[in-house]
């Protein structure tokens, strides 16, 4: 319903601005380049789109043929500790975790658009243990948290998308990304482990983010 609204005010905007253009500063062009600059706008969106299309079937199926194969799931069972920490009110081996742990590992790959769904999936799955059905669950919060913060660990949608515009090295943006992701996520999961009062300094926590600061930590002085 917000949205609706939102791409109102987009539209009524700048029919006003357009208009002042016309009335004040005699701009009689401003609503053909406006024409112009909506047709050239669908035609960019339609051919980035196309073209990311390859990207994420390759990845999802990548994806796919890993959970079929049990890989999601045996990584799942390797990120338990941690997860159990993270996610105390879901119990051990629920659908969830997965679900989570699949959705994570898309935006590790930058496959926002891959990742709605496992996500939409994740919520629903976590709402089921959820004792208070019109309300948020700490582990949804925690989630949402996470997902939003958007740890990217190869970010292929933006590589793609620079590629398609002509970028010199569409990886360049690599540990950036990289660097201002991985911030963003442990400051959304510290805050949220204050919030819900969870022990940051347990054992299986202090090891996997110690891990994690080392491994991209030595990322970036090895690009440096």
């Amino acid at each position: 319903m917000v949205l609706n609204y939102i791409w109102i005010a987009f539209f009524l905007i700048a029919f006003v601005v357009a208009l002042c253009k016309l009335v004040i500063g005699g701009d009689t062009e401003v609503f053909t380049h406006i024409i112009n600059a909506s047709f050239a706008s669908a035609k960019t969106g339609f051919e980035i789109s196309l073209g990311l299309t390859g990207v994420l079937a390759l990845w999802l199926g990548i994806m796919k043929i890993g959970e079929k194969g049990g890989v999601i799931q045996a990584f799942a069972r390797l990120t338990a500790p941690v997860f159990s920490k993270l996610f105390p009110g879901i119990p051990k081996d629920h659908p969830a975790t997965g679900s989570i742990f699949m959705c994570i590992s898309a935006n590790l790959l930058g496959l926002d658009n891959a990742a709605t769904p496992m996500g939409l999936k994740a919520m629903k799955e976590l709402q089921e243990l959820n004792t208070q059905k019109d309300s948020a669950s700490d582990p949804m919060i925690m989630f949402l948290c996470i997902n939003a913060s958007g740890l990217t660990l190869i970010p292929v949608s933006i590589m793609t998308y620079r590629a398609q515009m002509g970028a010199t090295n569409p990886a360049d943006v690599f540990l950036p990304l990289m660097l201002a992701t991985f911030s963003s996520t442990l400051v959304a999961i510290l805050a949220v482990c204050f919030k819900q009062r969870i022990n940051i300094l347990q054992r299986n926590l202090l090891l996997f983010f110690g891990g994690m600061i080392a491994f991209i930590g030595g990322l970036a002085l090895l690009f440096g």
